[in-house]
């Protein structure tokens, strides 16, 4: 949809993607004789995006493309862009420069990301790619200038801040900004004065659990789902939430206060820890590589000689062989897989061969789209005749299903209209994306009741 902003001065956005949807984010500004997108995200579950085919300019037309960090939501369409005709330049901080690769060699595996000549596509894609310091400005073209500033949701995420010489022209797109207080991750920086504020609203009728008990939380269900012997299955992202998960296993395995209070858990000394998937492999490693952008707390870590993405027991089964040999070992072991909304990828092979035995538990730490078999798993819960559809057949729910919701890498409410009230002068004006129709309404309410314009019907 064409949103026309209340300051004239503005240029009209075309929201291609995740208006009033989570996933597949996309957004097209026209400006000063250039055609700019925000993000070229792939959807996912039921959420829907505006076909690139049916874009109101054609690709060989788009001059650039910012990208606020590699999630596929916010990337997993690059690929079909170049291959329609794409030719201009890329724009990123540089961790995301060194993630985008490995993620979209990963997704182009899947069938909704099934494209030909994937490896001339990535060879293209790297060359027009382009990493950028945070807290720079640069000159684009045509009088636009641009910087980047950390948003705190990922490693390498950012917010961008697109202004010309007009100084009633300005737009701040915010991304995914993330919560303060993550494991290696720098918090969001406070925002800079904007004309137009395009927002977020993921969460934005959600206030999470508090994240300093997230850990001890984890614990919890981890020691009670191992006493009996069964297998934990975390779906996890391989960007972002594995690397989450790894810093807090060490933590359980390592803090001399928590292995006091989980005696019987013994991460990092008996209990295995299974990273079964080649990509969150990959990532973790490259976060590792990546250490000069952690936060200080963790880098300090690191100095003194101790990893907070390592420790015994942890192994990482990247063959498929190994992958197969994983799904008939006996518990009581951790798994870690992706699709994080168990949409694909090995998660799906443990649930085939665990969903059913009583023995085992599920523990979801994130957001489930809507239409995704992780929303299914956890709106059937634990009732008695639960059942979920994996690929062509339906399998009983008889492992425990659990939810910790302090693992969001998302802002919530609270932390959300806290950033927007950093900025030195409220903006012009708010439109929210981001979001489902009740989180953005939510989200619009509470930031009109503090003053804010908020252009949202």
């Amino acid at each position: 949809m064409v949103r026309k902003n209340r300051n004239p001065h503005l240029p009209p956005i075309v929201h291609l993607g995740a208006e009033h949807e989570v996933t597949g984010s996309c957004h097209l500004l026209q400006t000063n004789g250039l055609n700019i997108l925000v993000d070229c995200g792939l959807p996912q579950g039921r959420d829907k995006t505006r076909p690139i085919e049916n874009w109101p300019v054609r690709p060989s037309d788009i001059d650039y493309v910012f990208i606020t960090h590699a999630h596929i939501d916010h990337i997993g369409r690059l690929p079909f862009l170049i291959k329609l005709g794409f030719k201009g330049e890329i724009l990123t901080t540089h961790p995301t420069k060194q993630l985008i690769i490995p993620m979209l060699e990963d997704a182009m595996g899947f069938p909704e990301m099934q494209v030909d000549q994937t490896e001339e596509l990535i060879q293209i894609l790297d060359q027009l790619t382009w990493g950028f310091e945070f807290g720079q400005t640069f000159d684009l073209k045509n009088g636009i200038r641009f910087s980047f500033k950390r948003a705190g949701h990922i490693l390498g995420s950012c917010f961008i801040r697109l202004e010309n010489s007009d100084p009633r022209w300005s737009v701040i797109f915010s991304g995914d900004l993330g919560a303060g207080h993550q494991p290696l991750i720098v918090d969001p920086e406070p925002p800079d004065p904007c004309d137009l504020l395009v927002l977020e609203s993921t969460y934005g009728d959600t206030v999470h659990e508090a994240r300093n008990q997230r850990v001890e939380r984890l614990g919890a269900v981890l020691e009670r789902a191992v006493a009996d012997g069964g297998k934990v299955f975390i779906p996890a992202f391989a960007l972002g939430r594995t690397q989450m998960l790894i810093h807090d296993l060490h933590r359980l395995g390592t803090d001399r206060d928590l292995r006091d209070k989980f005696p019987n858990l013994d991460i990092g000394s008996k209990l295995p820890v299974f990273l079964d998937s080649p990509l969150g492999k990959e990532v973790t490693e490259t976060y590792r590589r990546l250490a000069d952008f952690w936060d200080s707390q963790a880098r300090d870590a690191l100095q003194s000689g101790e990893n907070p993405l390592d420790f015994e027991k942890l192994y990482a089964t990247a063959s498929t062989r190994s992958h197969d040999e994983l799904l008939r070992i006996p518990g009581p072991h951790i798994i870690l897989a992706g699709s994080g909304m168990c949409t694909g990828g090995r998660i799906i092979d443990h649930l085939k061969f665990g969903l059913e035995d009583p023995r085992n538990d599920i523990v979801f730490i994130g957001y489930q789209a809507e239409g995704t078999t992780g929303r299914a798993i956890i709106q059937q819960g634990n009732r008695p005749d639960a059942a979920v559809q994996l690929e062509d057949q339906c399998y009983a729910i008889r492992a425990k299903v659990h939810s910790i919701s302090g693992y969001s890498a998302h802002a919530d409410q609270r932390e959300i209209v806290a950033w927007v009230s950093a900025m030195p002068e409220k903006p012009g004006s708010i439109k929210l994306v981001h979001g489902e129709p009740a989180a953005q309404q939510s989200l619009a309410d509470h930031l009109r009741s503090k003053g804010f314009v908020v252009e949202n019907d």
